[in-house]
């Protein structure tokens, strides 16, 4: 080979070594410069094994701090075949293993067992979030037959101890803790937390290094959600709406919602028919269900479960308020001083534009005052009225008082009003009355609220306060006035009137002794009316009329009762109780008129006083007495047996003249009647029938009775206390 040769050759490896430097050097750079970061993750996650430790999810309470979501302790029971199929001892084992998985967790036996058997598998979940009792059981279950491979993991359980109650306000989580509806949804943030972190080296097929150091990194508990939802009163509007459900079949659920009008609090919101909040996903117990098959958590039930049962109707859905809109063409009426409560007026037919409108009672009210005209509900009246006003005045007021805005308030899926983009004359008219557009349930009460309060519009405030894992309340949830919308004298002026449709118009349903209520019905029709005969019966009031401390609405979609589907009918009697049981709770007192003072009466108590003492004391109170003695003592003077029992029992409320059944011996036979059928009769016969049988009577409402508490035909003790509601058959 010669020089030139072997130079070439040389010339020819330096630029081969060259360009291979070149490569290396520019590979080197892009592993370290450029993807050094993700190599270095890389190499941290194969040489490190990573926990999370949940973080406790906060609760949520009541304004009074009853619970109403909580965290309890659970278990997620996981495998890792890969380390039991390496492992002599848990390979074993691995039979015992599938069989009690299979029975504890009531888990598919050939699946797990297909699954544990597959040493490509590093990680497998069996079943998550199970009872304390049972994660413990497998923890012993680990240690005594010393398996690796079986992961207990301690995390925690959204448990709801109220069941049913506010569900469509506190909503339900997940499998893994996410919030997916109502407050655990809206506040998914504030609830959930920051999770922890265990950290520690592995070798090359995942067992832990032997001392190596595990860093731990704590986590941030989720924050407590305080409502403004008070249970009690909660209750007492789901108890009230339930009962209606009943008495009236009511086919498409019903709302009930009730606010303070003074801050916008809601103390309690209800749509029915609802769940129980620790079981959301089963099959409903709605007629509509009956005979499918349900299998929870497919596409096909959850689309099921979100028509129905969790769809929260008092902001998801949208309605014709009918004539509860009559309050609000009354505002803008005296607030634009269009009218006052002595104008004359008619409720004579009138045309706008080709189309006849009439009073539910055609021209039978004839000339009367403007306040006359809002207690017999005529229509004619607020047709008139609006057309004074004006379209593009009516309509600022109708913006003002919040109907073409969401009330932002905490909840999901609050729907948009509908109304007409631009209005006519005709459409001016239909609204004055409530037909023809659709508003929120929770729009409705805001705006009556605003009429209770003195003329401000108050957002609905559903969120109090939030408090830490020690209680301290970190951040407050002030009440915000949106605007103002009527004057201090028009809302007292209009108070009066709709007390008046209470005590003297179509809302007399709604009247409570003791307790000035002020309100209005309404009567809607929907799209299926001319076909199905469905009609949105509700009733939108407040009280105190002259001092309102609550703003109570309820709306009932479709009752199935022959000819009776007015909301005056329907609607205002469960108002009555709401407001009535609401306002005790509270603590208002009673201011009786003078028709009102003979009311009701606590029963004293007179066990183990001699009878003689007894009988004095209670014929001085009123009450009628009728005395039961053993055989045996008749010889005895009534001056030395004492009384052992009485029916009632003491504390009762009771009319004058009550009977009141009183026993020298707790074991002597009761003396018993039975219960009649009480419906469908005026109070006097009522009163006469249960005087007879020594049945003591407590009523609500006035005119034809309609349900009572003791199902007739039921035996009970003379003396027993049974409870009628009546309600006057009224139009809107």
């Amino acid at each position: 080979m010669d020089n030139k040769q072997f130079k070439n050759r040389l010339l020819f490896f330096l630029g081969i070594f060259t360009i291979f430097f070149i490569f290396l050097i520019i590979r080197i750079t892009w592993i370290t410069y450029i993807k050094g970061e993700d190599y270095r993750k890389l190499v941290y996650t194969q040489q490190s094994k990573n926990g999370f430790i949940d973080a406790k999810r906060g609760t949520i309470y009541d304004r009074n701090y009853v619970d109403l979501a909580v965290s309890s302790i659970a278990y997620n029971i996981s495998i890792e075949p890969n380390k039991i199929l390496k492992n002599k001892n848990s390979k074993k084992n691995k039979d015992k293993l599938i069989e009690k998985l299979e029975k504890t967790l009531k888990v598919n036996k050939e699946n797990l067992s297909k699954n544990i058997n597959n040493e490509k598998i590093e990680y497998y979940v069996v079943k998550k979030k199970v009872d304390k009792e049972i994660g413990e059981d497998l923890l012993n279950f680990k240690k005594k037959y010393d398996l690796i491979g079986l992961n207990i993991e301690k995390t925690t359980k959204r448990y709801y101890p109220q069941k049913n109650l506010a569900a469509h306000v506190v909503g339900f989580t997940g499998v893994d803790n996410q919030g997916l509806e109502g407050i655990e949804e809206v506040m998914d943030e504030d609830l959930k937390g920051v999770p922890g972190k265990i950290v520690g080296d592995i070798d090359a097929i995942g067992n832990q290094v032997p001392f190596a150091e595990n860093i731990s990194i704590k986590p941030e508990n989720g924050l407590n959600v305080v409502l403004t939802i008070d249970k009690r009163i909660q209750s007492i509007a789901e108890t009230a709406l339930e009962e209606a459900m009943e008495t009236y079949k009511v086919k498409n659920g019903a709302i009930a919602i009730v606010m303070d009008p003074r801050n916008g609090d809601i103390l309690a919101m209800t749509s029915k028919p609802d769940f129980d909040l620790n079981s959301p996903f089963e099959k409903p117990e709605l007629d509509e269900f009956k005979d499918q098959e349900w299998t929870p958590y497919t596409d096909k039930s959850i689309d099921n479960l979100q028509k129905t049962v969790w769809r929260n109707k008092a902001v998801m859905d949208t309605y014709e308020p009918g004539s509860t809109f009559k309050a609000i063409t009354s505002a803008i009426g005296l607030e634009e001083d269009k009218i006052q409560p002595n104008t004359i007026v008619n409720d004579y037919t009138i045309n706008v534009s080709g189309y006849d409108i009439n009073c539910w009672e055609p021209n039978a009210h004839g000339e009367e005052k403007f306040y006359q005209g809002v207690y017999n509900s005529c229509n004619p009246v607020f047709v008139k009225l609006a057309l004074d006003i004006g379209i593009d005045t009516f309509y600022k007021y109708v913006r003002a008082f919040g109907f073409y805005d969401n009330t932002n308030i905490n909840l999901p899926g609050e729907a948009a009003s509908i109304f007409h983009k631009k209005p006519e004359k005709i459409d001016l008219a239909v609204t004055s009355f409530g037909q023809r557009f659709q508003v929120t349930p929770i729009q409705l009460i805001t705006s009556y609220s605003a009429i209770a309060n003195g003329g401000n519009l108050v957002k609905p405030r559903l969120i109090k306060e939030f408090t830490d894992s020690e209680g301290r309340i970190v951040k407050k949830v002030e009440p915000e006035i949106v605007r103002n919308v009527i004057s201090q004298q028009t809302s007292e002026t209009l108070r009066n009137i709709l007390e008046g449709v209470v005590s003297n118009g179509t809302g007399m349903n709604a009247y409570v002794k003791g307790y000035k209520v002020a309100g209005k019905t309404g009567t809607s029709e929907t799209t299926e009316t001319e076909t199905t005969g469905r009609y949105i019966a509700s009733f939108s009031a407040f009280a105190p009329a002259d001092n309102p401390v609550i703003s109570v609405l309820v709306v009932v979609d479709n009752p199935r009762t022959p000819d009776v589907y007015f909301g005056g009918v329907i609607a205002a009697p469960v108002v009555s109780k709401i407001i009535e049981n609401s306002l005790e709770t509270m603590g208002v007192k009673r201011r009786y008129e003078n028709d009102e003072k003979e009311k009701y009466y606590k029963l004293q108590d007179v066990r183990g006083k001699t009878i003689i003492e007894a009988e004095k004391e209670l014929e001085e109170s009123g009450f009628k007495v009728e005395t039961v003695i053993d055989e045996k003592d008749n010889k005895e003077s009534k001056s030395k047996l004492k009384v052992l029992d009485q029916v009632p029992e003491a504390l009762s409320e009771l009319n004058k003249g009550a009977l009141i059944v009183l026993y020298s011996d707790k074991n002597l036979e009761k003396k018993e009647v039975k219960v009649p059928d009480l419906t469908n009769l005026s109070l006097d016969e009522v009163k006469n029938i249960t005087q007879e049988l020594g049945i003591n009577l407590v009523t609500h409402g006035k005119g034809k009775s309609i349900s009572q508490s003791i199902t007739s035909g039921v035996t009970v003790n003379k003396g027993r206390v049974i409870s009628v509601d009546f309600i006057q058959q009224v139009k809107d």
